[in-house]
């Protein structure tokens, strides 16, 4: 795989192990910049500036900074930049807690992550916070929250979710009820039952009680929900099993009610056109994605009603929006961006305005999570434009929202990195690229975060990754990748990785630093699961020579190879092996090769992951065994390593496995059956038998290398005498007959070639036995078809006129138009040994006219001007005295028009060679 997306922010234990903070060196509106502090007097700056630089960094710089003189202390301890917290990308337990609270007396608003860090918040002695907001609260439990409640009794707003909040019920929200009476907000989703009892103790403690959300809950008791008499705002989206006949008579009586949010429940047609005109205080009906009351409402209804506006998915959002803050004309904008400039006049309307803001971001991510098909068209038609407008917003746990559901919703399927490009172009074409990484330069680290993440998913699609790099993606995200914060690093390293994959991308990425950005990133993170992002990036870019030489420099063969032997993440351990791959892929071109072997433990780590419960692992340490198995050295020492059994025993097992590993492990085992020793070894371990099973498939890919390997295998009589006892050659004779590779065709030819120039006695079982004069003759009939087969093939490149004029003309032209007509392009990569050219000479003086034509056929493919290894191979004709023989094969009376013609060209080959050696 050569990319990946994420869906879905998931937070582990392990991903808070460490303290970690922003990137400091990231330019954005307002942050600090590297270039600005080089010459500055620090001690002589005014203590505002101070302050000033103070609160720009991430709370553990800042404190790194107070502890260096009594002056930067006293500043460093400042009220105001003590009054917020956002400890979602720290670890933050009791100990954290507890250093942190002689300055948490003036703390007002703090964000956390997780049950460890509610568990940690009473201990930090903040009795003066107003705002506590949660991300994934899974694991919180009614005694946590409670005890959190008991002691800030001056908190006004309370936030927990997105995610379901299963284990809290209604006791917590009775004890909020009564030890937070300045209550203003609550929020929390996921509380399987509220109770008449909970809710009720809210309207009796909490008269100051505004908005009010009990999101993707069981069982909510609508019936006291009416009594919640100060409520301004009641969200109950995602809530099931609420009867909305009562439900809609009681709520439409609450007498401060403006906005109701009953998006994704099954609310009927009726209830809500009861709360629309009903209510009479109501401004926004939100009832996005119903679909009982979709089914039975009239397209042609009315949505704007006495200043009241009803938003569902199929209405027009932004002119319904509009029109709440502004009589819209057909001539003015509808957009969202209209009216949040226009709120700003009007200052009544902000809060309706922050709250559809909040409804609309958290609608917005959940239908990206789950994809209903249904709303394929209202994503492209505003769905998109309406998370780009949220983008903009003032409110940032709403942009970051935004952020997360375009990562989110441009994703079809997670595990094949597909994304629907038509949803990511209309994201590029209307501005988003842009937006999001203004976002990515911010300060805040959860925004660096969400967007890196967004541009990584959005970047899958071609258009889209141009457009990135166009508007200088790639320098953001290789900034963002030295951030400290783990998080905004890895989501970096992932917009990297699919970047990469384009060729037009990566000597961008090179030159600006991102190889060793990612170097670095593995030797920081090489632990757990961040190292995939990075390693895959690295592997994408080894794919390209210059850049692959850059990695190899910068130190990423110990890196990936470190990587490759001790993390037990799959999908990392998939990733450096690919690296690894690709980085042996230029041995004729650079020391990569080379460079990986001399890695210690790299061979022994990429045989060992051959044996991995993981089919990726599995294809990828193949890939690169095969890769360096071109390397003489390298074939030795993988088989030293236990390659061989490794790779026959992977072989065996994956027949049915993907197309990919079926042909990396042939492929390996090819590699490596080039030396004598190698060969043998192969066939004594039973490497000949899969080899037949690979053969035998389908896939050209497959059984083309195969093929290759029971060529090489065929060299040597023992595995020759294993390829007739394990029925190989009737595959060699199917494939040499069928196969649409001309590769393919050409390996099992010259296989069947060796296992047929020796004596078929040889074959025979020894004793004087009927069942062996049987196997004899069955032998001799299995030749003769074999042979027939090679015959043919020969043929099928035979164009009787060339050869006709070949025959009477030794002149370049005519020989040149048969050598063009039998050329096999591939062929020009096979690399032969001395004793397998001394073979094919040999075979030229065989009584056979169809082994001499064969042989002649093939010398022709391996000296042919422009093959790679032309050279090589007319060096070891001319060794071997081989133009005497070709001349008398060209020469020979009784051999076939082809031998004679192919002996020539191969003569002119030799010819030609020797010229140009002497020039």
């Amino acid at each position: 795989m050569t990319r990946r997306v994420r869906r879905k922010l998931a937070h582990s234990k392990e991903k808070n192990k460490e303290i970690v903070g922003s990137n400091s060196e990231n330019p954005d509106d307002g942050c600090l910049r590297s270039s600005t502090i080089c010459d500055l007097d620090w001690m002589a700056l005014p203590d505002d500036t101070a302050i000033q630089l103070f609160s720009y960094l991430n709370y553990r710089d800042r404190a790194s900074l107070s502890a260096t003189c009594r002056t930067f202390r006293l500043l460093g301890s400042s009220p105001c930049l003590w009054d917020s917290l956002d400890l979602r990308y720290h670890k933050f337990d009791i100990a954290a807690a507890q250093s942190l609270s002689s300055r948490s007396k003036n703390l007002r608003k703090l964000r956390f992550l997780g049950a460890e860090s509610a568990d940690a918040i009473i201990s930090l002695e903040a009795r003066d916070l107003r705002e506590i907001s949660g991300d994934f609260c899974r694991d919180i439990t009614d005694a946590t929250l409670s005890m959190i409640a008991a002691r800030h009794e001056m908190l006004e707003c309370l936030q927990l979710g997105p995610d379901v909040c299963e284990r809290i019920t209604s006791f917590a929200i009775r004890v909020i009820a009564l030890c937070c009476p300045k209550l203003t907000r609550l929020q929390i989703s996921g509380v399987k039952e509220v109770t008449g009892e909970a809710i009720n103790a809210l309207a009796k403690h909490c008269r100051q009680l505004v908005e009010v959300a009990f999101m993707e809950s069981n069982s909510v008791d609508e019936l006291a929900l009416g009594n919640l008499t100060s409520v301004q705002f009641l969200s109950l989206a995602g809530t099931k099993n609420l009867k909305w006949n009562s439900a809609s008579c009681v709520w439409s009586k609450l007498p401060k009610l403006v906005g109701l949010d009953v998006s994704r429940t099954d609310i009927t047609f009726s209830s809500v056109m009861r709360l629309f005109l009903s209510s009479q205080y109501l401004k926004v009906l939100v009832a996005l994605h119903c679909p009982v009351f979709e089914a039975e409402v009239d397209n042609h209804m009315t949505y704007n009603h006495k200043g009241k506006i009803l938003l569902t998915v199929f209405n027009d959002i932004f002119k319904a929006v509009g029109s709440l803050f502004v009589d819209i004309t057909e001539n003015e904008s509808n957009n969202l961006s209209y009216w949040r400039k226009v709120k700003s006049i009007d200052r009544s309307m902000d809060v309706i305005a922050t709250w559809i803001e909040w409804i609309f971001s958290h609608f917005l991510l959940r239908i990206a999570e789950n994809n209903p098909k249904e709303l394929d068209a209202f994503w492209i038609k505003q769905g998109a434009a309406l998370l780009l407008d949220l983008l903009q917003s003032s409110q940032e746990d709403v942009q970051e929202r935004a952020a997360n559901s375009i990562a989110t919703f441009v994703v079809i399927d997670d595990e094949n990195a597909t994304v629907d490009s038509q949803r990511a172009e209309v994201v590029m074409q209307n501005g988003g690229i842009q937006l999001l990484l203004d976002l990515a330069r911010s300060c805040r680290e959860g925004l660096q975060s969400e967007a890196a993440k967004a541009i990584a998913n959005l970047s899958v699609d071609s258009k889209v990754a141009k457009a990135v790099a166009d508007i200088g993606g790639i320098n953001i995200l290789v900034g963002l990748a030295r951030s400290v914060n783990r998080l905004v690093a890895e989501e970096a390293a992932g917009g990297l990785w699919n970047l990469s994959v384009g060729e037009e991308h990566k000597g961008a990425i090179a030159e600006a630093g991102g190889i060793k950005v990612l170097i670095d990133l593995i030797y920081k993170w090489h632990a757990g699961n961040d190292g995939e992002r990075a390693a895959g990036a690295l592997a994408n870019l080894a794919a390209d020579d210059s850049c692959s030489m850059e990695v190899a420099v910068a130190g990423g063969v110990h890196a990936l190879v470190m990587l490759a032997r001790s993390c037990k993440f799959e999908g990392v351990q998939e990733q450096a092996a690919r690296a690894l791959a690709n980085l042996a892929a230029h041995g004729d071109n650079n020391n990569d090769n080379a460079a990986v072997r001399r890695e210690a433990g790299a061979l022994e780590a990429l045989v060992q992951l051959t044996s991995s419960q993981h089919e990726g692992v599995r294809q990828e340490a193949a890939g690169a065994l095969w890769n360096l198995s071109f390397d003489d050295k390298n074939r030795e020492a993988i088989a030293a390593a236990g390659g061989i059994t490794a790779l026959v025993s992977l072989a065996q097992s994956c027949s049915n496995s993907s197309q990919s590993l079926q042909e990396r492990a042939a492929g390996a085992l090819w590699g490596l059956s080039v030396s004598e020793a190698n060969s043998i070894a192969i066939g004594q371990e039973g490497g000949v038998a899969p080899l037949i099973v690979l053969a035998c498939s389908d896939i050209a890919d497959v059984h083309e290398t195969a093929a290759g390997a029971l060529w090489n295998l065929a060299f040597y009589p023992t595995n020759a005498l294993r390829i007739v006892e394990g029925g190989g050659v009737p595959a060699l004779i199917h494939l040499c007959s069928s196969s649409v590779s001309k590769m393919a065709r050409l390996m099992a030819a010259l296989a069947l070639a060796y296992v047929f120039d020796q004596r078929t006695e040889e074959f025979a079982p020894g004793g004087p036995s009927s069942e062996g004069t049987s196997k004899t003759m069955n032998l001799d009939e299995i030749k003769r078809v074999a042979l027939k087969k090679i015959e043919a093939f020969v043929l099928s490149f035979s164009v009787p006129q060339n050869f006709a004029a070949a025959m009477v003309s030794s002149a370049p032209k005519a020989l040149g138009q048969v050598a063009e007509a039998v050329r096999i392009p591939e062929a020009g990569h096979l690399r032969c040994s001395a004793a397998e050219i001394g073979r094919f000479v040999a075979m030229l003086r065989n009584p056979s006219s169809i082994l001499k034509a064969c042989s002649a056929f093939a010398l022709l493919q391996f000296t042919i001007p422009g093959g790679r290894h032309t050279l090589h191979h007319t060096s070891l004709l001319q060794n071997a005295g081989a133009s005497r023989v070709l001349r008398a094969a060209a020469a020979a009376t009784t051999a076939p028009i082809e031998a004679k013609v192919f002996a020539k060209i191969v003569l002119r080959n030799l010819e030609h060679h020797h010229l140009e050696a002497l020039n």
